[in-house]
């Protein structure tokens, strides 16, 4: 046999049998690698109670970004959580920075650029924002936080999905409505409690939906786990006679109705945080 075609035939041989080999064990290093949690958005999405610490912007470690992260890991043990969200945030800032340091300027700057190095690895993003838009105690920053929203938060989800790709799953959240409090308040509260409802948050909850899904996002249903627009279904509460369910799950899962010095504040507790967390979990289908 000519010697070259000999040696030719051995390199190819063995071409043969080690890019198969290669290619299995890269494709196991793959299966095996550490897989990420983008948590992204505001200070619901930073575990933010009145129990956390002053200096770090009332962060807690028990928030359901946790919560959902330890939902997740009976079927993905190498997950890591990445918390990039920012107490106050709003889709103004979430674009442009200048709540919460980041090396690269803004929230959403850190979590693209992230996101596109990680990419193979990335497992889900999830994203709660434009509560934050919303900042007065009635419904009269309503437009203004509409127009803000509506001009922000697709550009939000454009860059997230093109960061990500087609295939990463990304989801949303809506939002429970801490006003639903005011209704221990006299006819005058249960009145807001109710406008706040229907005039605001669930108009608000469809636009944000709306975009949600424009880009290809699922929502975490948060409105109907709090059985936000539910006053009709009524159940006891001591002290108190019979109280719509709504009100009765604001208090029980927020800082709502706690008193001082820990509330009123609007930020989930322990018990609400994993709520939300499930409302995730459902529409990632964990």
């Amino acid at each position: 046999m000519n010697r070259s075609l000999s040696i030719l035939g051995a390199v190819l041989l063995s071409v043969a049998l080690v890019g198969p080999a290669a290619a299995a064990s890269s494709s196991s290093r793959d299966e095996n690698a550490k897989r990420y949690y983008v948590a992204l958005g505001d200070s619901l999405a930073a575990s933010v109670q009145p129990i956390g610490d002053p200096a770090d912007l009332y962060r807690t470690a028990d928030g359901y970004a946790e919560q959902l992260h330890a939902l997740a890991k009976p079927s993905m043990p190498k997950l890591s959580l990445v918390k990039l969200a920012c107490p106050g945030e709003t889709t103004t800032t979430m674009i442009s920075g200048g709540i919460c340091p980041y090396a690269r300027g803004s929230q959403l700057d850190e979590a693209v650029a992230f996101i596109e190095s990680h990419r193979k690895f990335v497992a889900f993003i999830t994203i709660d924002i434009g509560a934050n838009d919303f900042a007065c105690n009635d419904l009269s920053c309503v437009p203004a936080g509409v127009a803000a929203v509506q001009t922000n938060l697709p550009a939000i989800m454009t860059a997230l999905r093109q960061a990500a790709g087609p295939d990463i799953p990304i989801v949303g959240m809506n939002l429970y409505n801490p006003f639903l409090g005011a209704w221990f308040g006299g006819q005058e509260g249960r009145d807001f409690a109710v406008t706040t409802t229907f005039g605001g948050i669930l108009p608000i909850n469809d636009m944000l939906e709306a975009i949600f899904a424009a880009h290809g996002a699922a929502v975490a249903d948060v409105e109907s786990a709090f059985s936000t627009a539910d006053f009709a279904t009524l159940v006891p509460l001591p002290g108190m006679g019979e109280v719509p369910i709504n009100v009765v799950r604001i208090c029980a899962w927020t800082w709502v109705c706690a008193p001082a010095p820990l509330g009123p504040d609007n930020h989930a507790n322990s018990d609400g945080y994993g709520v939300i967390a499930l409302a995730f979990a459902a529409a990632l289908d964990l």
